[in-house]
Order: C-alpha cells, then sequence, then structure tokens
C-alpha cells in the first residue's frame, strides 16, 4: 500500500512530476494499491499497464487513471515516459463531485490520446509543475482548481459525462466500497459504519448512481476475489476469507453465478492467457 509522503505538514496532499522524478515506485512492476489518486500521462515506451485485471498494451500518449484501492503495476515495460500527477481525496474539496467522476475513470482507466487532446493534457500539467515548483500566495487553490479541469477534460475524454453532485452518503458509500476492508462486505455494515439505516443507505445509493448498494459491493467482491486468484498463490478457501465468505462452498456458488466460472476455472484460464 503506497502512501503520499509531503514534505512537511503544512504542503498540499499532492505531488507532481516526471516518472524519473517521482521516483521507482511510480513505475513499480509488483501489484499495488495507493491511498490517493494517480493520473499517469505517458509519452513514450512500450509494454503494458495493468489496473486490477485488464491488461491494457502501451502505445503512446496515454492518459491513465488509478483511484484509490485499485490495484496496478506496469508489466514488461521499457523506455517509460512521462508524468504523473498525485493527489488525496482530501485535494478534492472544492469540488466533491469530482470523486464520482474519477470512481467512473476508474473503472475505464486507459485512453490513447489524439494529438490535440495530449497537447491539452501536456499545456495542464506544466501549469501544475510550474505552479507547485513556484509556490507563492494561493498556491494550493491553482492547484485544486488545475487538477478540477484536469479531471473535468479527462471525463471527456474517455466520453464520461460529469457527474451532478451527489449526495454526501452515497458519496461516502461510493469511497468505502471502493477500498474493500475486513468486514465491510455488507450493505448492512456500511449502513451500521455510516450511521444510517440500510433501507435509507440503499435508497440514497441507487439515487445518486442508477445503481444499488448491493450491486457495488458484489462487483467490488467478485474484482477482489479475481485479483486474488490472478495475482497471488491464496487457495480457493482463503481467497473466500478474504473476501468475507466463511464458507467456501457458497463463495464458489457466488462466483460461478457472477462470472460463469468456478474460481479454479477462472485462475487456470488466467494462467493459460498469461501463458
Amino acid at each position: 500500500m503506497h502512501r503520499l509522503e509531503v514534505p512537511a505538514p503544512p504542503a498540499p496532499p499532492f505531488a507532481v512530476g516526471t516518472f524519473d522524478a517521482i521516483g521507482p515506485l511510480s513505475r513499480a512492476d509488483f501489484p499495488h494499491r495507493h491511498t490517493f489518486y494517480e493520473l499517469v500521462h505517458v509519452t513514450g515506451g512500450t509494454g503494458a499497464h495493468v489496473v486490477d485485471t485488464a491488461r491494457w498494451p502501451l502505445r503512446p500518449p496515454h492518459l491513465g487513471v488509478i483511484a484509490p484501492g485499485q490495484v496496478h503495476q506496469w508489466a514488461d515495460v521499457r523506455g517509460l515516459t512521462g508524468h504523473v500527477v498525485l493527489f488525496t481525496d482530501d485535494f478534492l474539496l472544492d469540488h466533491p463531485a469530482d470523486r464520482e467522476l474519477l470512481r467512473r475513470l476508474g473503472e475505464r482507466p486507459w485512453l490513447r490520446l489524439d494529438e490535440h487532446a495530449d497537447a491539452g493534457v501536456t499545456r495542464l500539467i506544466a501549469d501544475l509543475e510550474d505552479e507547485h515548483r513556484g509556490g507563492g500566495e494561493g498556491t494550493e487553490s491553482v492547484l485544486r482548481a488545475l487538477v478540477h479541469v484536469l479531471v473535468v477534460r479527462a471525463g471527456r475524454l474517455l466520453g464520461t459525462p460529469a457527474p451532478a453532485p451527489a449526495g454526501a452518503l452515497a458519496a461516502e458509500f461510493v469511497r468505502l466500497a471502493g477500498r474493500p476492508g475486513p468486514g465491510l462486505w455488507s450493505v448492512r455494515a456500511h449502513a451500521e459504519r455510516l450511521g444510517v439505516t440500510p433501507g435509507h443507505l440503499t435508497e440514497a445509493v441507487k439515487a445518486a448512481t442508477g445503481r444499488t448498494a448491493a450491486q457495488l459491493l458484489r462487483e467490488t467482491r467478485i474484482r477482489e476475489a479475481q485479483r486474488f486468484l490472478l495475482r497471488t498463490d491464496l487457495t480457493v478457501r482463503q481467497v473466500a476469507s478474504r473476501v468475507g465468505f466463511a464458507d467456501p462452498a457458497y463463495f464458489c456458488r457466488f462466483f460461478r453465478r457472477e462470472t460463469g466460472l468456478s474460481p479454479g476455472d477462472f485462475r487456470r484460464v488466467g494462467e493459460n492467457h498469461h501463458d
């Protein structure tokens, strides 16, 4: 789990720079998660970027979006160049609706940019670098504004409309559901954590996202289970436990119903695909 380190407490929870400037963890070739958002502008290189269980070949220029809690890694990469923009959830204070937009972008996290779009992203990141390096009065508000513009334009590029501001309750549920933790695998557990009834939470999430809270949690459980099956040597029983199932047999039925494959078959298909 990578956390965003800043020079001193007064510094904003934000960083921008080239892969070389940010450091070797920005091009880590092992599966890892962040507690922060990462926007990646790839201008050169070969190989692939793996986000959750999807493998995206590098054909620069690209814009990538990795949300907190998503698992990603760089695979067989050579000559990787570009910039990375890092910021925490708190950095979106001025534009809370950006959280939902970033979550949607995280579901389709990789885009090949045309010449016009690439030039626009390049200019925005250059402005972010200049502002971050130069400092001065109002720097943090300028950085927040530039990040907001970058996020909204990324949404346009990926064909995702900017969302209407979601209710605070639904937005908090989406944030929690995207960062699975022990015991947080049911709507009831999330409702208790948020201090509301399960019925009220279900209605709020449905109104804000058009999907049920239970559906979003099922998708998270399946995504986590698939990651464990493909990226680890855990047994099916251990994977079941990691995603909140005490009964491995029930987990297998759930997994087959949602994916059409048993956990063992999914693992074998994945291994054969990667071979």
